[in-house]
């Protein structure tokens, strides 16, 4: 494959691929169409046939070249596969773009610190399980990190201990860059209602942006009613990226979650 690419990658010889897919033709007459020396077309023409897109037929004195429809076939057939996972993935091109621009309409107004204090956000999913399953996919870490990530970042730590004054702890990673978030828990009961706060730090550990989660547990025909509410403060400027993100980030974050449950469901 990288061969092909690499081949058809040069404008001339894709002048010369393009011809004999016309019909086979001479090393001269090729020359004379592509306005190139006989020499440098020789050499397209090697670097052609190495790649299995052409085959030369002696004649004489005369040499023929006759396109190859085997390696185009395949080239054909991996970009169909790209084409196809591009348009499979056409939602995550949406998600990004609705996040560029809520940061433009977010930068247009954070001209003060705490400019979006106050500010909330509610999220309801209805998940197949039960509110204890539910419920340990919050306070499990092991359960927790399988889904409290949007995409294209990993956890590097995720802790919601299941106490009042627990430990709240988010850190993930996008490439080498580690965003840390702390905070505690404040309510922990079980399979019913869980309230804690986390604080975004910057690399001097001063708070980017202060969240409060409220997040109930309610058990309805269908499995378990998750009601996710969360309000912000302490908001800098510095905090529009993320602020911009909430509504996108815990949207991906709740599906990845509803996903996992329902996939495990459907699996029993």
């Amino acid at each position: 494959m990288d061969q092909i690419a690499s081949a058809l990658g040069d404008g001339a010889r894709w002048r010369i691929v393009e011809l004999l897919a016309e019909r086979p033709r001479s090393v001269g007459e090729l020359a004379e169409l592509t306005g190139l020396r006989q020499p440098q077309t020789t050499k397209h023409l090697q670097t052609l046939s190495r790649a299995g897109l052409v085959t030369v037929t002696p004649l004489g004195q005369r040499r023929v070249y006759a396109l190859e429809a085997t390696p185009l076939r395949y080239l054909e057939r991996r970009l169909g596969e790209l084409v196809g996972a591009i348009e499979a993935h056409a939602g995550d091109r949406v998600v990004i773009a609705r996040h560029r621009a809520s940061i433009d309409a977010e930068s247009a107004i954070a001209d003060r610190e705490r400019w979006a204090d106050g500010r909330t956000f509610s999220f309801e999913r209805i998940l197949a399980a039960a509110p204890d399953v539910v419920w340990q996919h919050w306070v499990d870490p092991d359960l927790l990190a399988t889904w409290w990530a949007p995409p294209s970042v990993t956890i590097a730590d995720c802790i919601l201990e299941s106490k009042a004054g627990g430990r709240a702890v988010l850190d993930y990673r996008d490439g080498e860059q580690l965003y840390r978030s702390r905070g505690q828990v404040h309510t922990a009961d079980e399979a019913s209602h869980l309230v804690f706060d986390l604080r975004l730090l910057d690399d001097s550990d001063a708070v980017s942006f202060h969240s409060e989660y409220d997040v109930r547990f309610a058990a309805v025909p269908e499995g378990t009613r998750l009601q996710v509410d969360v309000r912000i403060n302490e908001t800098t400027v510095d905090a529009v990226p993320y602020i911009a993100g909430i509504a996108t980030g815990w949207g991906q974050v709740l599906d990845n979650l509803t996903d996992r449950i329902n996939d495990k469901g459907a699996d029993r």
